[in-house]
């Protein structure tokens, strides 16, 4: 597992990361600016897994065959490109002109696993800049390799972009704010712990 760097930066923001779980008063708030109530939801969360949450040999197959793609929103597309394919290494695959709204781009990335990472342009649509809403893009988490994660984390403090590390997980923002997490566990683990 990588070590984490106490020191770390997201978002100019100095950190103390550990490896353990703990929240840290100086840990950033990645993926809010907000803060709320922070309310005891123990037994909340106990009756979830007991009226939802079923052993892996009792589970149903899923009806689905895997990500096909996640569509996020650039505003410049060869400086997305240069960051997705020239800094993460995520080969560009396709580009062609977005069938539902005239002169915007679609364009996508190879993610591994057939799965890919797509992106629109909006030419003259004025919209703002990336926030946090209901049902809105969080964070993508993605899987890769440690050689390769550590590969990635270099090349990114080399081009300056801010990163925060959490043990095996490497946290920073796309161009365009897109939250992104790069984690060097094999697909359906999480710090260890088997989560599908």
């Amino acid at each position: 597992m990588p070590a984490t760097s106490p020191g770390a930066r997201i978002d100019g923001v100095a950190t103390d990361a550990t490896s353990d779980d703990q929240p840290h008063a100086d840990q950033p708030h990645f993926g809010s600016q907000h803060d709320g109530e922070h309310p005891d939801r123990v037994d909340e969360w106990d009756r979830l897994r007991a009226e939802h949450l079923r052993p892996p040999g009792e589970r149903p197959p899923s009806s689905a065959a895997g990500v096909h793609h996640q569509a996020l929103i650039s505003s410049d597309v060869e400086r997305t490109i240069g960051f997705y394919q020239g800094l993460l290494e995520f080969p560009l695959t396709d580009l062609f002109q977005n069938r539902d709204y005239e002169g915007s781009t679609h364009f996508f990335f190879d993610i591994g696993n057939g799965n890919a990472l797509a992106f629109f342009d909006f030419p003259g649509l004025g919209l703002d800049e990336y926030s946090e809403v209901l049902g809105g893009h969080h964070h993508l988490a993605i899987s890769m390799p440690e050689d390769n994660w550590r590969r990635i984390r270099d090349k990114l403090a080399d081009a300056g972009v801010d990163t925060w590390e959490h043990q095996t997980s490497l946290y920073f923002t796309g161009p365009d704010g897109e939250r992104i997490e790069l984690i060097s566990e094999p697909l359906g683990t999480m710090y260890g712990k088997q989560v599908l």
